[in-house]
């Protein structure tokens, strides 16, 4: 999702801004979605987004520059809101699904230009997307796709608190060749995982408490020649119904990114 470029020296002290992207940023904004990414995005997608059609944005810019340029784009984020009911990944989080207006923010894009690497721009922009997100009462978290080998990117998330949630095995398909990606979430609003770690822990005291009880029960249940009475077993309910053991350990303990 996010990739920045070498970074050579800038001969200036610069002052970055923020401001939403216009259709006149639409040839810089192509032509660094270019050069920062390894896909192609089509000329449809540039246009939503500098027309405010569907997606939100932010350009930042160095009004540093002494050459004229101080407005032009130095780096930029894209984003969608999506319905959290309609979403692929609504069983990861906790919502009202009567409410039909609950909402997420999908991070589309997010790149800096390779001589303002290292200086603080992607976490600024980072911090400006969640300002916006939760200043929308509808939406329960952010998310996103990080590729595999993006280490950088990952390493930026974690110290920006997102979770890394699952691995998506073949996820991205680039000149032929299959990539992972690491889905990333950033709850706000009150939107929290389907399983905490305080939940889990709750569920799981409870259930050795019915466990001791249970036992005591049966115990106490013996028959004339003082064997115990061991009820039928009978199959005990998941604390997600829809989830596999697998797919629940994943979701309630969080998926660490190496």
């Amino acid at each position: 999702n996010r990739a920045e470029m070498g970074r050579p020296k800038i001969s200036h002290r610069p002052s970055i801004c923020f401001r939403a992207i216009l259709p006149s940023d639409l040839e810089i904004l192509e032509q660094l979605h270019t050069e920062v990414f390894p896909i192609r995005y089509e000329p449809e997608f540039f246009q939503h987004v500098v027309n405010g059609n569907g997606i939100v944005s932010w350009a930042a810019i160095d009004r540093g520059r002494t050459n004229g340029n101080g407005d032009e784009l130095i780096g930029f984020v894209t984003a969608r809101i999506v319905l959290a009911k309609e979403s692929e990944i609504g069983d990861l989080l906790r919502f009202d699904s009567s409410r039909p207006d609950q909402t997420l923010l999908y991070i589309l894009t997010l790149g800096v230009v390779d001589t303002y690497r290292n200086l603080g721009v992607a976490s600024s922009l980072i911090r400006e997307v969640i300002r916006y997100a939760s200043s929308v009462r509808t939406c329960r978290a952010i998310y996103l796709h990080v590729i595999s080998y993006n280490i950088a990117a990952i390493q930026l998330y974690k110290q920006m608190s997102f979770r890394c949630i699952r691995r998506l095995l073949g996820f991205y398909f680039i000149n032929g060749q299959h990539y992972d990606s690491y889905l990333f979430f950033y709850y706000v609003n009150g939107g929290r995982s389907p399983c905490s770690p305080l939940e889990l822990a709750a569920a799981i005291l409870a259930y050795i408490r019915s466990g001791l009880k249970s036992v005591a029960s049966r115990l106490r249940k013996r028959d004339d020649d003082g064997l115990v009475k061991w009820p039928k077993c009978k199959e005990g309910h998941s604390l997600v119904s829809t989830q596999s053991k697998k797919n629940l350990t994943a979701e309630c303990s969080g998926y660490e990114c190496v």
